[in-house]
């Protein structure tokens, strides 16, 4: 396994639950429409991966990401957060195992420092979310951890 644990540093996927259908605006994308469902964000955290997730969880922060965004709207609750310790960025990766999953995504929605089509997944079910977001990590030689929301 490629595991760094007891560092802070990693990668993470948000399972995000869309309550209704809505149409949000996500900063200078504008206004997007988001179906109701489960949702897949992946992102990295290589200086404090402890304090990126518990930012994501919280409602008092400032939108700086297209997800703060999509979180910061009352139709939106993370679910769960799946993640793993890493000195390296494996989000592209992840992201890229996801994507084989689903051809179902919010294109260009968090990837804006790299070439991947998306880092946003739809899932109709949580746990067709959470089964992509687990069978990723060890896709690609990591190992999964859960932090409830």
């Amino acid at each position: 396994m490629n595991d760094d644990v007891g560092i802070d540093k990693g990668n993470y996927c948000l399972i995000i639950h869309m309550l209704s259908d809505s149409k949000i605006k996500i900063g200078a994308k504008g206004f997007m429409s988001f179906k109701s469902g489960y949702y897949v964000y992946v992102g990295s955290a290589l200086n404090s991966l402890s304090k990126r997730i518990e930012r994501h969880v919280s409602d008092k922060k400032k939108k700086h990401w297209h997800v703060d965004y999509l979180l910061l709207n009352n139709n939106t609750i993370i679910e769960e957060v799946i993640y793993t310790y890493c000195s390296k960025k494996i989000e592209c990766d992840i992201s890229n195992k996801i994507n084989k999953c689903t051809d179902d995504y919010i294109e260009v929605f968090g990837c804006s420092d790299c070439n991947c089509s998306s880092h946003l997944y739809y899932f109709d079910s949580y746990d067709d979310a959470l089964k992509s977001s687990i069978e990723a990590y060890k896709k690609i030689g990591y190992k999964p951890y859960s932090w409830f929301n």
